[in-house]
């Protein structure tokens, strides 16, 4: 199957690196921004000054009209805030071609219903969910945008449709796998959002390397707990839609969550925080709150998830953190 022409809707970070891929792989991409400004620039002046600001780009449309983003697009690219997915799916449902490949770069669990985004997508759209396939891995898009080798995962039920998006984005410094697994690729997107945040806590409290690597492994420990309660494969979180991605956000200074979390752990407030932010969403403040009310709902203990819970949404000091970890009761590791 061929993807033919792709529309990728969201024109942040992310969603405007990956339309640079998929133009530099071949592909004919429309962007579709929010903002008529965005759109503007971007047709232009080949750039995106907002949010890849001194990236240039290859020859792609660039539309404020979601109209004009998905006329004939055989693929849709879903590059919106995990929580804003739904609200904008369902003022796009009657423009989406019913038989178009839909890929989700969106990381993180809705709030109230608990849905994966995959699982959103196929309840709004009303498709199969063979048809749709999710981007995760280490995906840190300035990175991605300025050319640095990376990989990342197309996971998809559907394997032929999985091998036809990869197709599609496969360049000399962008490789992508393939699996079947779309529960736990999701899953470790979502997670590592919460992980990270911790982990910036830790290093605006001044903590260094070993307490990094205790987050990051205890992290990936209770990530991996929720995706086998929920079916996924236990192998995935081995690989770059897990540990690939939870090593990227977490330790990487380009990485909003844990920016976010740095803050946190030098005093600001979650608003304080999310100002200085200038519009960029960290995902992990609010998905913490669903993925902690999905381990509840599975029996799943999340140490890590619980504390990130309490210190953004119900005004826990991160100084405590530390010692509401470090103080549980011992056990074997495995």
């Amino acid at each position: 199957m061929s993807t033919g022409p792709i529309a990728v809707l969201g024109a942040g970070s992310w969603g405007t690196a990956f339309a640079k891929v998929l133009a530099d792989a071949g592909s004919e991409v429309t962007l579709w921004a929010r903002r008529a400004a965005v759109a503007e620039s971007i047709a232009a002046e080949r750039s995106n000054p907002d949010y890849l600001p001194g990236v240039p780009l290859p020859a792609l449309r660039s539309t404020s009209d979601p109209r004009v983003a998905l006329n004939g697009a055989e693929a849709v690219v879903l590059a919106v805030p995990s929580q804003s997915l739904r609200h904008n799916l369902t003022a796009w449902r009657n423009l989406i071609d019913p038989s178009a490949t839909l890929i989700s770069l969106a990381k993180g669990v809705e709030l109230g219903t608990l849905r994966r985004m995959s699982e959103v997508i196929v309840e709004v759209l009303g498709v199969p969910e063979s048809q749709v396939a999710v981007v995760s891995g280490p995906n840190l898009a300035k990175e991605i945008a300025a050319e640095q080798p990376t990989a990342s995962v197309i996971a998809c039920t559907d394997h032929d449709r999985a091998v036809a998006v990869q197709e599609a984005c496969t360049t000399g410094y962008f490789r992508p796998y393939t699996i079947t697994d779309v529960v736990g690729c999701e899953l470790g997107g979502a997670c590592k959002n919460v992980i990270a945040l911790s982990c910036g806590m830790a290093g605006g409290l001044g903590y260094g390397d070993n307490t990094l690597a205790t987050l990051i492994t205890r992290g990936l420990a209770e990530t991996s707990r929720l995706g086998v309660a929920l079916g996924a494969d236990p192998m995935t979180f081995a690989g770059l839609a897990g540990l690939g991605d939870l090593v990227a956000t977490c330790a990487s200074p380009l990485s909003r969550n844990r920016a976010f979390g740095e803050r946190l752990g030098r005093g600001e407030t979650v608003v304080q925080a999310q100002a200085a932010a200038h519009g960029q969403v960290a995902e992990g403040v609010k998905s913490c709150s669903a993925i902690r009310e999905l381990a509840k709902r599975h029996d799943v203990e999340m140490p890590i998830t619980e504390v990130v819970h309490r210190v953004c949404h119900d005004g826990f000091d991160p100084r405590e953190m530390a010692a509401d970890l470090i103080g549980r009761k011992t056990k074997p590791e495995r």
